[in-house]
């Protein structure tokens, strides 16, 4: 169990997780995978795997692996639906639900899920100018019309079944890391301003990707103008080999003989809501690409014109 809790006593549900016996992940995989990939978020799928999920005793999964936030956060993220900004690559439409994993896989209703990833030769939004290793070619030849300081970031408020849904394109990579997009569920703030204010983060983690999937992908266009040595699950620094539970997205191609028209990618996140999460879990060592920043930022990011200094975990 990962984070800071506030309340130290042991609660009715909190024993029940502990004393609930044998978990019942696949009831609750099985549940998900059926209403994954509906077109909406409100649907009578979402409200069918919300019971099944409920109805399994004790604790229905165990919590997810809270691992590093990484250097590359930014405050402020938008509320959106889609995140890219007109950014290219291959579609991606990721299916988020949050689950309260100390009772019973009952869904976090207005959880406040954030998500942020580079783009298809490894650049983040507000570090533009940050080297992903290997050879690519600049940020700004990428010729697309987005915001340098908010592309591939963005909120969304999950519904009463728990569920969040982005639109956004597959990450591309950078070195030293294998292709992930990193996520915080946060629960008691509310929007405010086009973003989400206050409140408390529950857990902080990353999404993986199958490696046969990933580097499938990157032999298209734009992705296949990055080369150099990408990392696989199995020498990723963050990426523990715990499945789900560590991240690993369940993914669906949209056209299984043509992977450039997209992917569907889901995976529940079971969290703690009475927990708090740092953002600096697990995960660290080897050398980023010059020109990350040694912190995660707050307030502005660094203009295109500002070289970050280099840090010891992404």
């Amino acid at each position: 169990m990962t984070g800071n809790h506030k309340d130290k006593t042991i609660s009715r549900r909190r024993a029940l997780a502990v004393t609930g016996g044998t978990v019942a992940a696949g009831g609750l995989a099985a549940a998900g995978l059926q209403s994954a990939f509906a077109d909406t978020v409100d649907t009578t799928a979402d409200a069918d795997a919300t019971a099944t999920a409920t109805s399994t005793s004790g604790a229905c999964m165990t919590l997810m692996t809270s691992v590093t936030e990484g250097p590359y956060y930014l405050d402020g993220a938008l509320v959106r639906k889609d995140i890219t900004e007109g950014k290219a690559g291959v579609p991606l439409t990721l299916r988020l639900t949050v689950v309260d994993a100390t009772d019973g896989c009952t869904p976090v209703k207005g959880a406040a899920v954030e998500i942020w990833h580079c783009d298809a030769w490894g650049y983040y939004s507000g570090y533009t100018t940050a080297n992903p290793g290997g050879s690519a070619p600049a940020e700004s030849e990428e010729g697309d019309s987005a915001n340098d300081l908010t592309y591939l970031r963005g909120y969304q408020i999950a519904n009463a079944n728990g569920v969040v849904k982005f639109e956004t394109i597959f990450p591309g990579w950078y070195t030293p890391r294998t292709c992930h997009i990193h996520v915080k569920v946060h629960t008691g703030g509310e929007k405010e301003d086009g973003t989400y204010e206050g409140g408390k983060v529950n857990y902080t983690g990353q999404l993986f990707f199958a490696d046969d999937v990933a580097e499938e992908i990157f032999t298209l266009d734009p992705y296949a103008k990055h080369t150099g040595s990408y990392t696989v699950l199995a020498d990723d620094m963050v990426y523990d080999g715990g499945g789900a539970a560590s991240g690993l997205l369940t993914l669906k191609a949209v056209h299984k003989k043509d992977p450039s028209k997209g992917y569907k990618g889901s995976l529940t996140l079971g969290v703690d809501p009475d927990a708090e999460s740092t953002g600096a879990g697990s995960g660290g060592g080897g050398t980023p690409p010059s020109g990350a920043p040694s912190d995660a930022p707050t307030g502005t990011p660094p203009s295109d014109s500002a070289s970050p200094s280099t840090s010891a975990s992404s």
